[in-house]
């Protein structure tokens, strides 16, 4: 890293902006794109008209939006002013908007149109200003000035590097939403230092499909590419498969953050599929050289299907199945794997594309120091522990909380539990919180029982849970294609449903229990009718399901 660079946000995206004026820098697939002067411009237009609105540095001002090139020209205009950014995952309800409005104190809030309804009637003492972040017209708390294309900010803000940049409320896995503040410094550092795990040049081109209010996808699918000059596609719909292959065509992304359930549908519904239609097929692909073989085929394939230009595809925000990444390994897919928390800024660990090993979220990204505390003397398990300067701040008005998980000396405790190599190759178990203890003290990482689950036929997605000393599986399953099973074997399906489930549950569980320590054992399998209910980076809420 450069002695003479400042970490801050306005520095380093203004060094960009005169590298690389003339790039592309922001749009709609298939729609007009801006290029860095015209997304400076509009960045010190909405700087103007929040100085209209008498916003100053260290106000709060949310974002409830859905991705788009005027997020992050928001974003931009309220750090670079030295004012905090506080995004809202756009699937909050309005309770907790108005809690994270109410929380944060905000000043002034910048709402996509499609999602005004979701604070409809709120009001509060510190909400002043409602902006459309489409065309940034004024929805509320009119003075009569408008937004206006070629104004410029009245006043020269300067930003230290330990500056609050961003207050991020977390949907989280475990209950309440903690408001994590992260400087300009923990940002920047982030962005900074990911060069060093996968660097990236002005050519490329990244296709967001993530929500920009996750600081997975903040800090690096928006702060990383503006800081190096790179192109930033959008989506004006969910990346279902109807929207998102006619843009891959169209884009052609070089770099893609996603998270493992993405790849997990990919290759639970269109591979397995393929290699199970033929009981020759199905068999040989149980041998490992055949099975080399053929996900490498279909791995061309599904390359081709992204674009074919494909150098870096991103995985983290949850742990990937180990199936599905053996198939990206035999497939010599550009992936690599990331593990990193929004407490830091988010990234801790990654891998290099080609240096991925199975099952592991690689080494400490550099500039970070990861040590497991008190580890298991047999086993070398125990919770990560992590320093660096992407650490946060500290949890918003909540002292005490954040005293609780980063020590006197600096060390941010995580809540994860792994294991670390003799390479420095770190190996996620499980959430310090979700693990269960047995009857004999030994520990059961449900995380690791619901991989083996989900490789069963038909599984979409499961939880395991702890009820009265038991374990209990709670499994959501694809009844379609179940339906076509039994249908082919002769079965009334609609006429036996109840007990087709309850033998296919059965059969099941003894698969599981056959894959499994006897620690790890299922007693019961149980029907989940409806999707799990999942954060933005598609992790089941566990705390819903105790």
């Amino acid at each position: 890293m450069n002695n003479n660079e400042l970490l801050t946000i306005p520095f380093l995206a203004g060094e960009s902006f005169r590298k690389h004026g003339g790039n592309k820098a922001m749009g709609f697939v298939g729609e007009e794109v801006i290029t860095y002067n015209q997304l400076e411009g509009r960045i010190r237009s909405i700087m103007r008209l929040l100085e209209d609105y008498s916003v100053k540095p260290g106000d709060k001002v949310a974002i409830l939006s859905t991705s788009m090139p005027n997020w992050g020209a928001s974003y931009f205009a309220i750090t670079f002013m030295g004012a905090v950014a506080v995004p809202i995952l756009p699937d909050f309800t309005p309770g907790e908007i108005a809690n994270v409005l109410d929380h944060s104190g905000a000043k002034a809030l910048f709402v996509s149109g499609n999602l005004t309804h979701k604070f409809g009637e709120y009001a509060s003492a510190t909400l002043e200003t409602v902006i459309s972040i489409d065309d940034f017209s004024i929805i509320s708390g009119s003075n009569g000035k408008s937004y206006g294309e070629g104004l410029v900010p009245v006043i020269n803000y300067t930003v230290a590097e330990e500056d609050l940049a961003v207050i991020i409320y977390t949907s989280g896995t475990t209950g309440k939403s903690k408001g994590v503040m992260l400087t300009h410094k923990n940002i920047s550092f982030t962005a900074k230092q990911v060069m060093t795990i996968q660097y990236v040049v002005e050519s490329d081109v990244f296709l967001s499909i993530l929500p920009l209010s996750h600081s997975y996808e903040q800090t690096l699918g928006l702060v990383l590419p503006v800081f190096n000059g790179a192109m930033v596609w959008y989506l004006r719909k969910a990346p279902t498969p109807s929207v998102l292959l006619p843009a891959l065509e169209i884009v052609k992304p070089t770099t893609m953050l996603t998270v493992p359930l993405i790849m997990e549908k990919i290759y639970f519904n269109k591979i397995v599929p393929t290699f199970s239609k033929n009981k020759i097929v199905s068999f040989l692909y149980h041998k490992t050289p055949v099975r080399k073989m053929l996900n490498k085929i279909a791995g061309k394939k599904i390359y081709k299907t992204f674009g074919g230009r494909l150098r870096f595809f991103g995985i983290g925000g949850a742990k990937l199945n180990p199936t599905v990444e053996q198939f990206l390994l035999d497939a010599k897919f550009p992936y690599a794997i990331g593990y990193g928390l929004t407490e830091t800024s988010p990234l801790l660990a990654g891998t290099k594309v080609g240096t991925c090993r199975l099952g592991s979220t690689g080494p400490a990204m550099e500039g970070v120091i990861l040590k497991i505390n008190n580890p298991d003397p047999v086993t070398g398990e125990g919770e990560v522990w992590a320093r660096g300067d992407n650490v946060m701040k500290g949890y918003h008005k909540e002292p005490a909380m954040t005293s609780d998980v980063i020590t006197p000396d600096g060390w941010f405790r995580t809540g994860d539990l792994g294991v670390i190599d003799s390479n420095n190759y770190l190996s996620l178990k499980g959430r310090l919180k979700n693990m269960i203890v047995g009857s004999s003290g030994e520990n059961i990482y449900p995380e690791e029982i619901e991989s083996v689950i989900n490789d069963f036929s038909h599984v979409i997605e499961s939880l395991v849970v702890q009820q009265k000393g038991k374990l209990v599986a709670m499994v959501h399953v694809n009844l379609e294609e179940l339906q076509v099973k039994y249908t082919q074997m002769k079965k009334e399906f609609s006429d036996q449903a109840e007990l087709i489930i309850n033998e296919y549950l059965e059969e099941l569980r003894r698969y599981v229990n056959s894959k499994v320590n006897r620690y790890s054992q299922v007693q019961l399998v149980v029907y989940q009718p409806e999707p799990f209910q999942k954060t933005a980076t598609l992790k089941i809420k566990r705390f819903l399901y105790y």
